[in-house]
């Protein structure tokens, strides 16, 4: 608003001085046939420009008068030219302010009102009123044109911000569930080397002293990849968390299990491929540390042409059947729409007397030989 109210004094100081100048030199071209300037004919060319400075305010008042000065100009034998910049500024902003109705019915009242004036003082003619129509036509489409076009314009912007607000919400998504991740991972495995730790220290003080050196490890590793995953946040930094498939053994070492890792094939990974997986191995490895500690997890990936497949399996005790499909949770659920964003599928649940999950991400087609 603030912007357009200082716009107007500036656009009617220009039309005024632009009416009263050019109307002099209009005078000189047509002096054979058209009255000189007077004092009159002065206040007729402001009347426009100050009808500018209100016509927000007062659209429809400012257009009539407007209008009437212009005619009363014309009628008085003055020059032709320069008095219809008034006119038409107005008429072309009610088009782009969408009043298209009033602005059609005003040029179709000036043209009316021209047509009717050469008729009267003896102007009129096939080849004149044609000019006069064509003119008013050629005007109005040029104001529509600008109208759609400054439409379009908006409509773009509007749905750029839009697409702009929908990827800061998946933004915002992707690092609540990577923090779920990352949380629930490491305090967990601190939870169980914690209870393991208290109830070792007695009886077997060195077992303890390694739970306690895992709860130190995974702190500062839970505090660094929170570091990590935060930062994506700040201007200039990546896009996306870093958590990949060649921090696997780091992972295994400190999830406090006997874990094993074996990988058939071998192939690039696209990065939200592989931090999916990996948060998938992570999840599970929570999972197995918290529900059956001190079992073996065997951690297989599969490199397909298609897809890579990812089987977690321990040899714990059978969980709770609230892990696998109910409850509130949010490990397997999570895990599961990890796997659906990227058009894939999990499968989870009791596998011989432990647990099973099962992950099968979609791949892009890896190129040929003869491209390579």
């Amino acid at each position: 608003m603030r912007t357009k109210s200082v716009y107007s004094p500036y656009l009617a100081l220009i039309v005024a001085v632009a009416q009263v100048v050019m109307s002099e030199g209009a005078y000189w071209g047509q002096r054979t046939f058209r009255s000189p300037l007077d004092p009159w004919a002065y206040g007729l060319l402001l009347v426009g420009p100050l009808m500018i400075l209100v016509r927000r305010r007062f659209p429809i008042t400012s257009l009539v008068v407007t209008l009437a000065a212009t005619f009363a100009f014309v009628w008085g034998g003055y020059p032709y030219g320069p008095i219809f910049f008034s006119p038409g500024v107005l008429i072309f902003r009610l088009v782009l302010e969408k009043r298209r109705l009033l602005a059609w019915l005003a040029a179709g009242t000036m043209l009316a009102y021209f047509l009717i004036y050469a008729y009267l003082i003896g102007e009129h003619g096939f080849f004149h009123d044609i000019a006069i129509t064509t003119f008013m036509l050629l005007f109005m489409v040029i104001a529509e044109l600008v109208r759609i076009g400054t439409e379009r314009r908006t409509e773009r912007q509007r749905i750029q911000e839009e697409e702009s607000r929908r990827q800061a919400s998946e933004e915002r998504l992707t690092m609540a569930q990577e923090l779920h991740d990352v949380l629930a991972h490491n305090i967990s495995l601190i939870h169980v080397q914690a209870s393991t730790a208290l109830h070792l220290i007695d009886d077997h003080p060195e077992q303890a002293r390694t739970a306690l050196a895992t709860i130190k490890t995974a702190s500062k590793e839970v505090l660094g990849e929170m570091r990590s995953v935060l930062n994506v946040l700040r201007e200039g930094a990546p896009r996306s968390p870093t958590a990949g498939l060649e921090r696997l053994d780091d992972l295994a070492e400190r999830s406090g299990l006997n874990v094993t890792i074996k990988r058939v094939g071998s192939r690039p990974l696209p990065p939200t491929v592989e931090r999916a997986a990996y948060r998938i191995v992570q999840e599970s490895l929570t999972n197995a540390a918290r529900h059956a500690p001190g079992s073996r997890v065997t951690v297989r990936l599969e490199y397909g042409e298609q897809e890579l497949a990812v089987h977690v399996t321990d040899t714990g005790a059978t969980r709770p059947a609230v892990l696998s499909e109910e409850g509130s949770g949010n490990g397997i659920p999570g895990m599961r729409e990890r796997a659906s964003a990227l058009g894939g599928t999990l499968v989870a649940g009791p596998a011989d007397g432990g647990f099973q999950v099962e992950a099968r991400l979609p791949l892009p087609s890896a190129p040929s030989e003869e491209n390579s």
